[in-house]
C-alpha cells in the first residue's frame, strides 16, 4: 500500500503538508509530493485534503 496524490485534483494548498506528522509531504511546483521513505501510512493527510486528492492505493 502507498499514499498517492492525484495531481489533477491537488491545488497545492498545503493542508496535507501541515497535517503530516512525519514530514513526508512537501510542495514542489505547486503540487504535493510524498516521500514514500518517510511516509508511515497513517493516513492523516487523506481527510486533511479538501479536494480529495489523496488516497491509499495498492502499489
Amino acid at each position: 500500500m502507498k499514499i498517492a496524490i492525484d495531481k489533477k485534483l491537488c491545488n497545492g494548498n498545503g493542508l496535507c503538508v501541515k497535517a503530516c506528522p512525519v514530514g513526508a509531504i512537501t510542495l514542489k511546483n505547486g503540487q504535493a509530493v510524498i516521500d514514500h521513505e518517510k511516509c508511515d501510512l497513517d493516513g492523516i493527510c487523506i481527510p486533511a485534503c479538501p479536494n480529495e486528492a489523496i488516497a491509499l492505493e495498492d502499489e
